[in-house]
């Protein structure tokens, strides 16, 4: 099976198993999807909707954000990880978002990558799922199942988004994304699977089905 095929073959059983990818991360607007997309670096997105619930109570809006403390923020945003630093970029941003952006989160990529704590990849679920633009964001189980199922050389992360963005046509990016992390998660994990035993590796690739010991 050729890249190409490949590509399509996961577009099409991905499509099927997920018709309608829910945003795993809770959220009520642009900016609290921001906030919670930036809590999440390096935590699981359970730990980040247990979070943001007093979170979003204390400030739910950057004009509120930016006048809590990073003091009063860390101690809400703490079991995240990375504490003061997701708690300094948070006060950071929604200061810059009130300054500039007359408290509306920014609508093109260079604006948000501008932000403190936001990168390539935040900025792109921000533009597919609060705004709609096509993006291609790409997180670790992203990154490893293109590598696992040959639709990318896997050197970097951002050769993993150029190369995703040639095979799927551009309509299914936002859903896209969401899907193939959702097989990860659910069926084609780190340990789980090993490209030969998930339903998808074992559709892409039958040769590599073990054979079955008849001796038992």
């Amino acid at each position: 099976m050729t890249k190409t095929a490949r590509a399509a073959h996961v577009d099409r059983r991905l499509d099927e198993l997920y018709p309608r990818p829910p945003v795993p991360l809770d959220h009520r607007d642009a900016f609290t999807l921001l906030v919670a997309v930036v809590l999440s670096a390096q935590c699981t997105d359970e730990r980040v909707n247990r979070t943001t619930p007093a979170l979003f109570a204390l400030a739910p809006d950057p004009h509120r954000m930016a006048a809590c403390s990073v003091a009063e923020l860390d101690a809400i945003v703490r079991p995240c990880g990375l504490a003061p630093r997701k708690a300094m970029a948070l006060q950071g941003l929604s200061q810059l978002i009130v300054e500039r952006h007359g408290g509306e989160v920014p609508r093109t990529f260079e604006e948000l990558e501008a932000l403190p704590g936001v990168g390539h990849k935040t900025a792109s679920v921000v533009m597919a799922q609060a705004f709609g633009v096509p993006a291609f964001p790409v997180d670790t189980h992203i990154h490893r199942l293109a590598q696992r199922w040959k639709l990318t050389d896997g050197r970097s992360v951002e050769q993993t988004e150029r190369d995703l963005k040639r095979l799927f046509p551009i309509a299914r990016w936002n859903a896209l994304h969401l899907q193939i992390i959702y097989y990860g998660r659910e069926h084609c994990t780190a340990r789980g699977c090993d490209g030969t035993r998930c339903p998808l590796c074992r559709e892409l690739f039958p040769e590599r089905r073990r054979p079955v010991d008849t001796r038992k």
